[in-house]
């Protein structure tokens, strides 16, 4: 019996910048195609699987190995797995990419302050005041990944046309 081939579409970039709504745009996309499709966004994972982590770097790489581990598992299934995980530092990114051997970076790229500009959770405001303390971006640091398989460009892009381009790369990397 042939298995379906799973994978990892690791998105990482600042809060806003467009992850969650990408990742719903791909679901269904995969979906139409016949694939086995589970999201993990980060939010969901962090209320269900993490919950009493803080936002000190320890909290945040477990976070983000957690996601990381189920993202394996699943894929190593058949899943098509989609993470909406900001996953800010360099190094934890690497490490999931090692551990998962099916992978494939998306960096969302936003500028700062079109996130700001979006806002759609309020955070950025409660951390410009200082209200919200170690918030990526702002008051914490995001480390840009150097080689991702694809990045878009949310603030120069629809999310249609950011998915489009996700798509023919998961084409070329035969994973559709």
């Amino acid at each position: 019996m042939n298995q379906e081939k799973g994978f990892t579409l690791w998105f990482t970039g600042l809060s806003g910048a467009g992850k969650s709504t990408i990742s719903k745009i791909l679901e269904d996309e995969l979906l139409k195609r016949g694939k086995k499709v589970e999201i993990l966004d980060g939010d969901e994972v962090r209320e269900n699987l993490s919950k009493g982590l803080g936002f000190s770097k320890e909290d945040r790489d477990i976070n983000i190995k957690r996601i990381g581990y189920v993202a394996k598992l699943l894929a190593r299934n058949g899943v098509a797995v989609i993470t909406a995980a900001i996953s800010p530092y360099r190094q934890v990114r690497d490490h999931i990419r090692n551990e998962n051997k099916e992978f494939v970076e998306v960096y969302v790229n936003c500028s700062l302050y079109q996130c700001i500009q979006r806002d759609v959770k309020g955070l950025y405001k409660k951390a410009l005041t200082g209200e919200i303390k170690q918030f990526t971006g702002v008051s914490d640091p995001y480390e840009e990944p150097l080689n991702p398989e694809v990045v878009v460009e949310t603030h120069l892009e629809t999310p249609q046309q950011s998915a489009a381009k996700i798509i023919e790369k998961l084409e070329q990397l035969n994973y559709l």
